[in-house]
């Protein structure tokens, strides 16, 4: 929290932001770890404290005996280890706070009243509970439940999909999120299962592909027995506004007296729980109420409470009465789409969701959930390097690779190498900066948008080709608007009447596809004569402009001095992201609504077949429609299908059969 190189990391990332293209409104900007933001967050916790939602007890925490710290379940690895010092945890009983968060023990927001038989195998381990699994066909997505519209509009069918919606465990009151299946159906044909990762390899599977966190319920003994553990966690950050007093007992600190800040700690021995404890001076007080001797509460909340309720500060975000204004709040949520990584899924968002309902509770705002949509986006992952024998992460200055097997350089002892997110403990991060100088801007953006769909994972490896490849694309895509500037800039007058009927289908199918990349084939009186082209190329300009807005612009500005232009809806004096959004022409709406769909079998064609143009969007659809059609009995009839790939822009699907 008094961390010096904290706004130097902040100044640095908002470089490279600002370097990267991506555009924020910086005057919103909030700094979390500051007093004036963090004073609210002890504000929000008296609130908590007063509304009984709030409490201490003892508790089994994760101690890290090195770093004399506690650990979250998160950052303890598969095999019991510290994540940042690589020291066996242990188990210890210390007293904490908790958040009575079942008080806001909902599904989706809504208290629906619903409940669902869940099975498991082993009971005895439900406080390790991770999610609940359903099959598609469960009655949530098809029956009367009033949860099937937000599940339904969830699901992908083959894909362990992550909802937006919870359920309560009524045994343990904990709040779990709810996964519909990959499978179409489970073992004795039960369509409800308890996702319990320490007890089954599938369910630890789930839990780690969907980011899901699970305390850690099943401990070895020496003796090679298992015992059933409870676990708990104990947060750190923003000092907790309490006072003790003997007198009064445990009281909230007046909201005058707020923030209660952090006293600078120059070193820290490790003796006691809290370092906080070693700053006497900083703990001891008087009491608010008799005046009495009294001490500081030493616990702290772990940041995730101050990243709760951030989306409300940005709402007002330099306001020094309240924490925002509540007609701000109102005008400006809930946010429309709230775009995260999975391990935000559980953690963060529980705990906003929490928050919001608890500022509605308060009249403090006039909506319960936060968040309109969410979309939880693919992690960047890069490769790590570990000590096998005490799971310690290395950095690159740490490691030979220059053999067949990366190895430490102090110990030569062979490493794990996986694929991790990036992460600073992890030491596998990648500098933006390294890769924009030797790749540009443009391109990176580009990458990062293509390789993925961007709820999927990125490998990211510097060897692979698809950074060269975007390159091309983009230096075709320059050429493309270069063979136009050139055209135009010639004697000749364009004139659409001087294209021969060849070149005059050949426009039109331009004009059919503008939304694609156009065909760098076009000839030159195409190019100078045709106005299809031209609004082609413009549209792709104004399309590619939030992706890679330099490039865009750039091309914009070269087209925009072109004379004799063709196409005058476009607003050529203004910059490419003042354009309007390209929409569909009404003359194209009005078209047959059959089409003939092209069919490639291995790559190779071997016909169309014709259908309506709404069914060719469907790639389910298609597929069946081709497999009943006259061309589909006599090429695909019996033979093994292994993938199809659909192109609705194109009309065109490929069939990957087993020859």
């Amino acid at each position: 929290m008094n961390d010096l190189e904290t706004p130097l990391n902040i100044k640095h990332m908002r470089e490279q932001l600002d370097a990267l293209g991506l555009s924020f409104s910086w005057e919103r900007e909030i700094t979390t770890c500051l007093p004036e933001y963090y004073k609210w967050t002890q504000y929000l916790f008296i609130n908590l404290f007063e509304a009984g939602l709030v409490y201490q007890k003892e508790a089994m925490v994760n101690w890290d005996p090195v770093d004399q710290t506690v650990l979250a379940n998160e950052q303890v690895d598969e095999n019991g280890c510290s994540w940042r010092s690589g020291a066996k945890v242990e188990q210890k009983y210390l007293r904490q706070w908790f958040i009575k968060t079942t008080v806001y023990a909902k599904v989706n927001g809504q208290e629906t009243g619903e409940k669902l038989a869940a099975y498991t195998y082993t009971p005895e381990a439900i406080y390790g509970a991770s999610h609940l699994y359903v099959l598609p066909n469960h009655r949530l997505l098809h029956g009367n439940s009033s949860l099937r519209e937000v599940l339904q509009s969830e699901f992908i069918p083959g894909k362990d999909c992550l909802t937006s919606v919870t359920a309560v465990n009524l045994l343990t009151r904990q709040e779990v999120p709810i996964v519909i299946s990959a499978k179409s159906d489970f073992e004795n044909y039960i369509d409800t299962k308890i996702g319990i990762p320490n007890t089954n390899p599938e369910d630890a599977a789930v839990a780690q592909n969907l980011g899901l966190s699970f305390s850690e319920v099943i401990e070895t003994l020496p003796d090679g027995l298992e015992t059933i553990v409870n676990s708990g966690e104990r947060y750190w950050g923003t000092p907790i506004p309490i006072i003790h007093c003997q007198t009064c007992g445990t009281i909230p600190v007046p909201y005058e007296d707020l923030p209660v800040e952090l006293p600078n700690i120059t070193s820290f021995t490790g003796k006691g729980a809290s370092p906080l404890e070693t700053v006497p001076e900083w703990m001891n007080c008087s009491c608010p109420r008799c005046k009495g001797p009294a001490k500081r509460e030493t616990d702290t909340m772990d940041t995730f409470v101050d990243s709760s309720w951030y989306y409300l500060r940005y709402t007002d975000p330099h306001n020094s009465d309240r924490p925002f204004n509540k007609a701000l709040a109102d005008y400006w949520m809930p946010v429309d789409l709230y775009i995260g990584g999975k391990e935000h899924a559980v953690m963060h968002l529980y705990y906003a969701r929490f928050l919001s309902h608890f500022c509605y509770d308060q009249k403090m705002t006039k909506h319960k959930e936060p968040f309109y949509k969410l979309l939880v986006q693919g992690l960047i992952k890069s490769q790590t390097y570990k000590l096998t024998t005490t799971s310690q992460y290395l950095k690159r200055e740490e490691i030979d690779l220059t053999g067949t097997e990366p190895v430490h350089i102090k110990t030569k002892e062979k490493l794990q190498v996986t694929w991790e997110k990036m992460s600073k403990s992890k030491h596998n991060g990648i500098d933006p900066e390294e890769l924009v100088e030797q790749y540009g801007i443009d391109t990176m953006r580009l990458y990062i948008l293509f390789a993925a769909p961007p709820e999927q994972d990125i490998l990211w490896d510097a060897k692979t080709d698809a950074v060269p490849g975007v390159r091309r694309w983009q230096s075709r895509l320059w050429s493309l608007a270069t063979k136009l500037i050139e055209a135009r800039t010639s004697s000749i007058v364009p004139n659409p009447q001087l294209l021969n009927e060849k070149e005059k289908a050949e426009a039109k199918k331009i004009w059919e596809q503008k939304n694609l990349v156009v065909s760098e084939q076009a000839s030159q009186p195409l190019i100078l004569h045709s106005a299809e082209f031209e609004d082609a190329l413009a549209t792709l300009c104004i399309m590619v402009a939030p992706m890679a807005p330099h490039i865009a612009s750039e091309l914009w500005k070269g087209l925009a001095h072109v004379q004799n232009k063709l196409c005058t809806y476009h607003k050529w004096d203004d910059d490419v992201l003042h354009q309007s959004w390209p929409k569909v022409d009404p003359e194209y709406l009005q078209q047959p609504d059959i089409i003939e769909m092209s069919v490639l079998i291995n790559n190779k064609a071997c016909g169309k077949v014709s259908m309506p143009r709404q069914v060719a969007r469907n790639a389910e659809e298609v597929h069946e429609l081709i497999l009943q059609s006259e061309l589909g009995i006599k090429h695909l009839q019996g033979r093994p299908i292994k993938k199809a790939f659909l192109s609705p822009r194109t009309a065109l699907i490929n069939f990957l059969v087993q020859e």
